[in-house]
């Protein structure tokens, strides 16, 4: 079973066209022109490439459509339309600009601020995460469940390390202490919508993040939830594309992760 919808085909067919360029460029990664776009938050020629051949190719089937796209932001939607597109081209950007393999290309579909359909390619491994509203989430045309684990000391979770220029260290180190003392372990690999993509497929039992951005975590928002796991902010309140913290998990243990997160240390 997969989906064969007319509109993942739109976001699948873009999604690897933009991947080609990025897969030729990061194989060159060090001839690659780069400015600084803020402290540790690089932007590259390949991801402004990757944007343009996204906006190109998603305009070309859907000319009515807005978008949001994380290097050249908002363009509302024309003749009436109620539905754009959230795009993040390069996902994990420092990740690429360092050679290391993993990041990915986020395509969400949002109509009145809800998801209705995501699509997250991991270039490198060859991993295409998609899903619909209402049609559940495949990995790769199978179809992919969150994890049934249910104890925390069994549990691996995923989060965000805030870096230079971010607030929050302090606050985080103190979350992060009390998530490894409760669980199987933690990691942080740079790329949030990978990181909700892998909550998805069960290889994560969950995920929290603070400071991101729409694009980063819209596509993963569905894939989550069409996977059986639940979305929230991490304080517990309903999740939205403009909330200021995820938390994402499987069903048995995001009520948990959350209090975990929101508990004073001893």
């Amino acid at each position: 079973m997969s989906l064969k919808s007319p509109q993942i085909t739109v976001m699948t067919r873009a999604a690897f066209k933009a991947a080609r360029h990025l897969k030729r460029d990061f194989g060159e990664v060090e001839n690659l022109q780069v400015s600084r776009k803020g402290p540790a938050d690089f932007v590259s020629t390949a991801d402004l490439k990757a944007e343009k051949i996204l906006r190109e190719e998603l305009s070309r089937a859907r000319p009515d459509y807005g978008f949001l796209m994380e290097e050249s932001g908002a363009s509302s939607a024309q003749n009436g339309e109620t539905r754009r597109w959230l795009v993040d081209p390069l996902d994990g950007t420092t990740n690429f600009l360092h050679g290391l393999p993993h990041f990915a290309i986020s395509i969400a579909l949002e109509e009145k601020g809800e998801v209705i359909a995501s699509v997250i390619l991991d270039p490198i491994k060859d991993e295409l995460f998609a899903a619909e509203k209402g049609q559940g989430a495949f990995l790769n045309d199978r179809r992919i469940r969150v994890s049934g684990r249910r104890r925390f000391d069994e549990g691996l979770f995923a989060t965000g390390i805030p870096f230079k220029g971010r607030a929050g260290h302090k606050a985080f180190l103190e979350e992060l202490e009390k998530v490894m003392a409760a669980t199987a372990g933690v990691r942080r690999w740079g790329t949030a919508a990978l990181d909700l993509a892998y909550v998805a497929a069960g290889r994560y039992e969950g995920f929290w993040e603070r400071g991101l951005k729409s694009w980063d975590i819209a596509a993963g928002i569905l894939l989550v939830r069409e996977a059986g796991g639940q979305v929230s902010e991490i304080g517990g309140r309903a999740m939205t594309l403009d909330s200021g913290s995820i938390l994402a998990a499987n069903a048995q243990l995001h009520r948990d992760l959350g209090k975990l997160l929101n508990q004073p240390l001893d």
